[in-house]
């Protein structure tokens, strides 16, 4: 009698670590909405993600990488890289894609972690997710450079800044609502500065 071979075990994506991670990242966004960066404390964390302290302590060492992890995750999910084929529409998408997060109770709570320097211990963390976010606005701007739309010797970063930086001073400083009107009109003023 022939032996049936037994069907091959599907692989499994993620997996348990991947779930943990999940769990853990989403626990750390949750007390930060609770209370503040101040006040987040691993033991909580794990009691929101129903792990273990060690095993955060394992995978991110510290508190502060475990903040940057969580805010990274959450704001690569909302702000993916835009690629709409044209200058001006990968820069509507981004800058309103960036405007609608932080002005989410979340995105607050990460946009005030990201300018905060009251604790020095965490510069390079705010270093890691600026630099991280900057990226994002550079790849943008190299595929225009490659599609021949923009000026030559522009400095990447300093456009992204600007994008931003309209956006942090009324989210910060005034207080003033942030619309499709008003990301069209910075996205507009910056790309004059940009155009081949």
């Amino acid at each position: 009698m022939a032996m049936s071979t037994p069907p091959a075990k599907a692989r499994r994506t993620g997996g348990r670590s991947a779930r943990v991670r999940a769990a853990v990242l989403r626990a750390t966004l949750d007390a930060l909405l609770a209370g503040s960066a101040d006040d987040l404390s691993i033991r909580d964390v794990a009691q929101r993600a129903g792990v273990h302290e060690t095993s955060i302590y394992r995978r991110w060492g510290t508190r502060a990488n475990l903040i940057l992890d969580a805010a990274l995750s959450e704001i690569q999910a909302a702000v993916p890289p835009p690629d709409t084929g044209s200058l001006r529409g990968d820069l509507l998408e981004l800058v309103g894609s960036i405007a609608a997060f932080i002005t989410t109770p979340t995105g607050q709570v990460l946009l005030h972690l990201a300018v905060n320097d009251d604790r020095p211990e965490e510069q390079g963390v705010r270093e890691r997710f600026w630099a991280e976010r900057f990226t994002v606005g550079q790849q943008v701007l190299r595929r225009a450079e490659a599609r021949g739309e923009l000026r030559p010797g522009l400095d990447y970063r300093l456009t992204v800044e600007t994008l931003i930086g309209a956006l942090c001073v009324r989210v910060l400083l005034t207080r003033e609502p942030v619309d499709d009107t008003v990301t069209a009109h910075i996205v507009d003023l910056v790309l004059g500065g940009l155009v081949a």
